[in-house]
């Protein structure tokens, strides 16, 4: 099969995803793309810009089986502006994030939020074939939302947009990379925590550092890496923290080194998530994978990454994470093994290994090409 791939926001979970799944799929990819910057204008320009990308001679006169496109693009838009021979591809549109359920960062809550970008994520779901999420927590949140909004617009288009998307929509989980075995670690050293997720407030770093201070507070040694992209409104909780630990530190800031990152997940003990936004997991999943024991908040779609195991969920506030860390430190310091205490979740993540999600996905694709009837 022939794929296009046209990704709006190329970068951070978005790029790994589609170079995951290329790098192990028996499908043949011609992937074009944006760079991750100015996502709003992103989501306005993607189709115009590539649309243009489309009518350069290196790529119209190729033939393809299937168009797959992210969340970000306006997939009724690219349409509209492209030729029959793209226009009529059939189309998997995939959820990494969506725009009606997003956190919103207004002290007005739901009020701040721009519904223009939220109902192009609905047209772009109502345009394709095949809707993909990658997780179940996120498609219910989604469809429910969307209900929920076609409830307070003053007539009844959306009023069965949720079923329509519902009834061509399928959950499609993210893959990760192998991590090799990790050995036995001593109880000589402090506990090392890590913490990582992008510098915004919807990861809720500020209640994450005040389970770290409370913890701290208590006498209990241990090291710490915090690392993630940050943009230009870096929340203030993060200099205050560097300065408060700054002697406990192991890494701080941004990896832009995959193997450096891959290598500090293999080296830290224990993966914390403080996520008040998270549609999958994708930095969890890796850091089991990689042998650290996950304290994870018990929403969002946490639960589903590691199948309800309730011994790496807590209760989502700073006390019961602080909590959590004591008894992890102690099991720690009396030689107890954290990495064979977390045998379970790394189960659990088995089968978010690229060979078998890729071979998942590519069968998927084979009967959408196949199956699915040309729009219009």
């Amino acid at each position: 099969m022939r794929v296009l791939a046209l990704n709006p926001f190329h970068g951070g979970s978005h790029r790994a995803f589609l170079e995951g799944w290329r790098l192990h799929s028996r499908h043949d990819f011609t992937l074009l793309s944006l760079p991750d910057r100015h996502w709003k204008w992103r989501m306005r320009n993607a189709a115009i810009a590539f649309a243009d990308q489309l009518r350069a001679p290196q790529v119209s006169g190729l033939s393809f089986d299937v168009l797959f496109v992210t969340d970000m693009m306006n997939l009724a838009e690219l349409r509209g502006l492209c030729g029959p021979d793209i226009a009529r591809l059939p189309s998997i549109l995939y959820f990494h994030e969506n725009q009606l359920t997003y956190p919103s960062r207004g002290s007005d809550g739901e009020r701040d939020r721009d519904l223009h970008f939220a109902v192009t994520n609905i047209v772009s779901a109502l345009a394709a074939e095949a809707v993909w999420f990658n997780s179940a927590f996120h498609r219910e949140s989604f469809l429910t939302a969307v209900e929920e909004l076609s409830r307070r617009l003053p007539d009844a288009t959306l009023a069965h947009a949720a079923e329509s998307i519902r009834t061509r929509s399928s959950i499609c989980q993210p893959g990760i990379e192998s991590f090799p075995a990790r050995g036995e670690r001593t109880s000589d050293a402090p506990l090392h925590i890590l913490w990582a997720a992008r510098w915004e407030h919807d990861k809720q770093p500020g209640l994450f550092f005040s389970a770290l201070d409370r913890f701290d507070r208590a006498g209990y040694e241990f090291r710490l890496s915090v690392i993630g992209q940050s943009y230009r409104d870096v929340p203030a909780c993060f200099a205050t923290a560097r300065e408060q630990f700054d002697r406990r530190i192991v890494r701080w800031g941004y990896l832009d080194d995959r193997q450096a990152y891959r290598d500090l997940l293999q080296q830290a003990d224990v993966f914390v998530s403080t996520a008040a936004h998270e549609f999958f997991g994708i930095a969890a999943a890796e850091a089991i994978a990689a042998g650290c024991y996950p304290l994870l908040p018990d929403r969002l779609a946490y639960p589903e990454l590691i199948d309800s195991r309730a011994a790496f969920l807590y209760s989502g506030d700073s006390v019961s994470l602080s909590d959590r860390l004591a008894t992890l430190a102690g099991r720690h310091r009396q030689s107890a093994s954290l990495h064979r205490a977390a045998e379970p979740a790394r189960q659990a993540v088995e089968r978010f290994r690229w060979q078998h999600v890729a071979a998942s996905m590519d069968r998927r694709v084979e009967a959408i090409a196949t199956s699915a009837p040309s729009p219009g």
